[in-house]
């Protein structure tokens, strides 16, 4: 299944702090991973999306600073969202624990994110096959990439 690019403005980005803080006030804390917390984050990614996410997700932890952003629940990992990892200015992959979804930690990720994209130099930022395009068109105002099919993600390696 091939999926559409989209692009996303980041010098008009909505403030993501009240997204933040109303998290924290539920008990989840969104912030940047630390290097020494790759190999959990990046097995939680592994168990919970698979071994493509994983990797992408890994590449992020190369970056300087950490190009991902984690919530945690209790101390516990709830969701994660990486940029340049595939491609530089690319954001994701996006991922949540299914038990905590509509609690609003796919948009604090995404903001946060794409926040960092924008602190980072970035004026636009392209999320790559998309899926939940109305979830990204709602939250940041992304729109579609014309002729973006099947884009950078064409079929990969498959295993025998």
């Amino acid at each position: 299944m091939t999926m559409t690019d989209l692009l996303v403005s980041l010098y008009d980005l909505p403030d993501p702090g009240a997204q933040l803080r109303a998290l924290a006030a539920k008990g989840i804390l969104v912030r940047r991973a630390m290097a020494g917390e790759k190999r959990l984050v990046v097995g939680w990614v592994h168990n919970r999306f698979g071994d493509g996410w994983a990797a992408e997700c890994d590449v992020a932890f190369s970056r300087q600073p950490v190009a991902c952003m984690i919530a945690l629940s209790d101390s516990q990992l709830a969701g994660f969202a990486c940029h340049d990892s595939t491609c530089l200015n690319f954001f994701g992959p996006i991922g949540i624990d299914s038990a905590l979804y509509h609690k609003g930690i796919g948009r604090a990720l995404l903001l946060a994110t794409l926040n960092a994209m924008a602190h980072a130099g970035y004026a636009y930022a392209i999320i790559g096959g998309a899926g939940p395009v109305t979830f990204f068109e709602k939250c940041v105002g992304a729109v579609p990439i014309s002729g973006s099919t099947p884009g950078i993600y064409r079929p990969t390696i498959r295993k025998r």
